[in-house]
């Protein structure tokens, strides 16, 4: 370079450069002349190809270009003018920048000025010019190139592995089937490049299952599958790009295997389980159709509550059949032919009976006599028959005659005045009038043809007599006869006539008086009502179900649904066209049980499907479900019976016209045991909770007053209450000598009520003692029961003394009892100069305990005469004063008050009273004989009573008491 650059400096000179000569105007001239002189030494632009291409690894700075950046100048070899001083890249925020390795060369570099990621951008195209070195060191006149055009790829690198799109996968097969593809897999890859961002290849890292995967994510089985062997496979499946890189995390597949797909209601539990008092319960909350793909046109279900064993059909009502005639509204008057076996209702003790439900079964060898007066001999044209009844078919080939109710002749002929029968499983009923005005034909043979007679089902029968007119009801249904025959009417004669039920009393025309034409099957709730017929409501009440099916909301059954119950609600019939809305529907189907205390147990449901396709296509066929609801045990009540269990009223008030009230203060409650919510003994260190007791409401269908120690005496004693507070408080009573029935449904206050004012009189209470009487309530007919509250009543019993010497005998003729008293008196006791023996003090000192015995009672005569203020009215009659001139004792036969020792043993409590009763008798034996008998009765019923009753000791009652 530096021989070249001496050969200007000839040149230079020869043109004047550098010289000073010019004069004054050499410094403008000189600028001129240095322009024309770089204009004729820089004469050529630089050359660059017009394009390249290259490549750049990302993360790294060095682009490889194609060709190489090389510019030329054909100034060369002149300084400045020959060389490259740049390279200039257009183009704005470009990652990129040229410098010049070597000017005279013209060789230069293309680099990144920062990362490359190829996942951002992929290429690059850009501008670059180059840039001579100009005329001089300060680079002026320099001149460019022409534009070429960069183009530069990025090379990927292989950093990030394979992804799955989803974490999971699932798919769901039937069985014994091979599928090309049950489910397809992918993955993606987040580098740029072909060769690293396409998936090459997926491999199932599970082993030893029967499946296999393609380089496409396909998953196939590669044999059958059984639903049997297996219902569910997990496998793990990773990926691979084209580099191989496996995936970062493996995606789990989950394979169910299905049953072959067979048509039918899916998602719905076999158990049902109803808590009492839960209302209405969804019975399939989830169940829906699985048709198979199926086209289905329309499709019919149909639910039904079998509770045929359930009671008398289903779960009805348990109170007696009065009770439930007075809830219904039924009139009065309503005769029970088959009532609980009692002492009053004595004729149904022999035959077989369901005490639960009162169902009394017949096996063809019983019957029963209702007694005379029970029923009246002339039932009258109206009148009412009504019963439950089981029946099957008669066996033989030639049924007999199955008597449900006859009234015969009781002796001597054989006719038959009234009867009910299944004859070939048709009910009949016979009524033969008697002959009154014209002996003509009359309606006698009633027959009813149905199936439900002998389908081994309870139903409930109602026949309504106004003759000649004969009305069946059936489960409310109404019911004509199909057939009614006429016959004469029967002679009236003096035979005396039998009401049987079960078989017919055949009275004459054979050997021996006997039974026959005996019923085979169940009856209950027989019951015949003189005088009147019962309406369609009252029928309809009486054979209700308090159970049924249920529909939780009708407005949400949707559209093109149809529905329809039976009277009963045991079966509903839902029809449509849209299987979404019918599984709809039947998922708020529901049972519903409205007692308070249902009977427990199974009732099984079935819904049955009938489906209709579209065309001539062959229609699915849908298993039916069969399933049941669980009705759990219901709470048992405690019913208990509290109040005062013994007392004493003098005489004149059981003589009295009000006579004694027994149970003022009697209390039913109820309650039931409730758990507490059991405690943790790790976490909080304490016990489980003992139950509570809570208090429950609920009704009461009878009370019984039992008199005990034998049967009230007609002649001097009864029990009595007025009619009003049992009517006011829709309650019924029944009185015999064996005690007082209060029945009907009503709440527990109204029996307390009637209970208070129980009243028992004795007109000859001078040789009674006491009386002990028992009480007893029931729910639903003995279902529940109370506690039996023991009541014992006394009677205080008065002596009379009319002789006053006979009382200055007892009392104050004994010398030392006036020197006590009296001193005034003490002279004349000296002047009888009799020393008191060791005899006479022992008799002194038992006077003075019989005196202090006579001072207490009074004193808790007195103390306690407010208590009774209502009774005293009843024997203000008999009042008696005392005076100096006749002496009233009243002999206590009181025992220990025990009330605060309810606590001790029972032997103590005997040995307490032994001794009571032996100071008593040492203390009152200057009384007469007959105390002292009263008092070994007394003692007597002390020691062999009940023990509850004989918890509270005797206490003073002065009701009604003189003084």
């Amino acid at each position: 370079m530096l021989p070249g650059r001496l050969c200007w400096v000839p040149l230079l000179l020869a043109l004047g450069v550098g010289s000073g000569s010019g004069g004054g105007g050499g410094g403008g001239g000189g600028s001129r002349r240095r322009r024309l002189l770089a204009a004729k030494v820089n004469k050529h632009k630089p050359w660059i190809e017009t394009s390249y291409h290259g490549v750049i690894t990302e993360n790294n700075d060095t682009v490889i270009l194609d060709p190489p950046l090389v510019a030329l100048d054909k100034d060369a070899p002149v300084p400045f003018a020959g060389e490259i001083c740049a390279f200039k890249i257009h183009g704005q925020e470009l990652p990129f920048e040229a410098v010049v390795l070597n000017k005279t060369s013209g060789e230069g570099r293309l680099r990144a000025k920062s990362p490359i990621d190829c996942e951002l951008q992929k290429e690059y195209t850009f501008i670059i010019q180059a840039y001579d070195c100009g005329a001089g060191p300060r680079e002026t006149a320099w001149k460019k190139s022409h534009k070429a055009v960069v183009h530069i790829q990025v090379k990927d690198v292989n950093e990030f592995a394979p992804t799955f799109k989803e974490p999971a996968y699932k798919a769901i097969v039937t069985e014994g089937k091979i599928y090309d593809s049950l489910l397809q897999v992918e993955a993606v890859d987040e580098d740029c490049s072909p060769q690293y961002s396409q998936i090459c290849n997926y491999e199932i890292v599970t082993t030893d299952v029967p499946f296999a995967i393609d380089r496409n994510g396909n998953i196939r089985n590669t044999e059958k599958l059984s639903y049997d062997k297996q219902h569910q496979y997990e496998i793990l499946v990773t990926a691979y790009d084209c580099g191989q890189k496996p995936a970062a995390q493996d995606t789990l597949v989950q394979v169910d295997v299905k049953p072959v797909c067979k048509p039918g209601w899916q998602d719905w539990t076999k158990r049902i389980e109803y808590q009492p008092g839960s209302g209405s319960v969804p019975l399939f909350p989830s169940i829906h159709l699985e048709t198979c793909e199926g086209a289905v046109s329309s499709i019919q279900i149909t639910t039904e509550l079998q509770t045929n064993y359930i009671g008398k059909g289903c779960d009805r009502e348990t109170y007696s059949e009065k009770s439930l005639q007075k809830l219904c509204g039924a009139s009065s008057g309503i005769i029970d032919l088959l009532p609980s076996p009692s002492a009053a209702t004595n004729w149904t003790a022999g035959l077989l009976v369901d005490s639960s439900e009162m169902i009394f079964k017949f096996d063809g060898r019983q019957g029963a006599k209702i007694p005379d007066g029970i029923v009246p001999k002339n039932l009258t044209d109206q009148f009412t028959i009504t019963m439950w009844m089981k029946h099957g078919p008669s066996p033989g080939v030639r049924a007999e005659k199955e008597t449900i109710l006859c009234n015969s002749d009781k002796t001597e002929m054989n006719r038959h005045h009234y009867a009910l029968y299944v004859h070939n499983c048709r009910l009949v009923f016979l009524l033969r009038k008697d002959f009154d005005q014209a002996d003509t034909f009359r309606p006698a043979e009633f027959h009813w043809k149905l199936d439900q007679i002998c389908d081994k089902e309870w139903h409930y029968y109602v026949i309504n007599v106004e003759f000649p007119v004969v009305t069946l009801y059936m489960d409310g249904a109404t019911y004509e006869p199909y057939l009614v025959t006429n016959d004469w009417p029967i002679h009236p004669s003096h035979i005396a006539m039998q009401l049987t039920v079960g078989a017919c009393w055949q009275g004459g025309e054979v050997t021996k008086p006997r039974f026959a034409q005996f019923f085979h099957g169940s009856l209950a709730s027989l019951t015949i009502r003189p005088g009147k017929m019962e309406s369609q409501k009252v029928i309809s009440c009486l054979q209700a179900c308090k159970e049924g099916l249920d529909i939780n909301s009708l407005e949400s059954l949707g559209q093109g649904i149809k529905y329809h119950f039976n009277p009963s609600q045991s079966i509903l019939v839902m029809e449509g066209d849209d299987i979404g809305n019918i599984n709809h529907a039947l998922q708020k189907v529901s049972y519903i049980n409205s007692r308070q205390f249902p009977t427990a147990g199974v009732r099984r449901l079935k819904v049955s499907s009938k489906v209709q396709c579209f065309g001539e296509d062959v229609c699915i066929s849908i298993p039916d479900v069969d399933a049941y609801v669980m009705v759990l045990q219901a709470i048992e009540p405690q019913i208990t019976l509290r109040g005062t269990d013994r007392f004493w009223r003098p005489a004149a008030q059981f003589a009295s016209a009000r006579g004694v009230i027994l149970f003022p203060d009697i209390k039913i409650v109820s309650t039931f045991a409730k758990a507490e919510a059991p405690g943790d003994l790790k976490t909080t260190g304490t016990a489980p909770k003992p139950a509570v007791l809570e208090e429950m409401l609920h009704n009461l269908d009878f009370c019984d007053i039992l008199v005990l120690g034998g049967d009230l005496d007609p002649r001097q004693e009864c029990l009595e209450l007025n009619h009003s507070e049992l009517h006011q408080r829709h309650l019924d009573a029944t009185n015999s000598t064996a005690g007082y029935s209060i029945y009907g449904v009503g709440s527990m206050s109204r029996y307390e009520q009637v209970l208070r004012h129980i009243r028992y009189r004795n007109w000859h209470p001078a040789s009674l003692e006491a009386r002990r009487f028992r009480i007893k309530c029931s729910e639903l007919n003995g279902r529940y029961t109370s506690n039996g509250f023991n009541l014992e009543v006394s009677v205080l019993h008065e002596a009379r003394v009319s002789d006053r010497e006979h009382v200055n005998h007892l009392i104050v003729q004994p010398p030392f009892l006036q020197s006590v008293h009296h001193p005034e008196s003490r002279s004349s006791f000296q002047h009888s100069s009799v020393v008191p023996s060791i005899a006479t003090v022992v008799v002194v000192i038992s006077v003075c305990m019989l005196v202090f015995v006579v001072a207490m009672g009074v004193y808790r005569v007195r103390s306690t005469h407010q208590h009774f203020p209502r009774e005293t009215e009843a024997a203000k009659e008999a009042e008696m004063e005392w005076d100096d001139c006749a002496l009233t004792i009243t002999v206590n036969p009181m025992e220990k008050h025990e009330a605060s020792g309810r606590g001790e043993d029972e032997t103590e409590e005997e040995e307490e009273e032994e001794e009571v009763e032996e100071d008593i008798s040492s203390s009152s034996s200057g009384a007469d004989d007959s105390d002292e008998e009263e008092m070994e009765e007394g003692t007597g019923r002390g020691r062999h009573g009940q023990s509850g009753a004989r918890q509270a000791q005797l206490e003073w009652d002065d009701s009604t008491l003189p003084y």
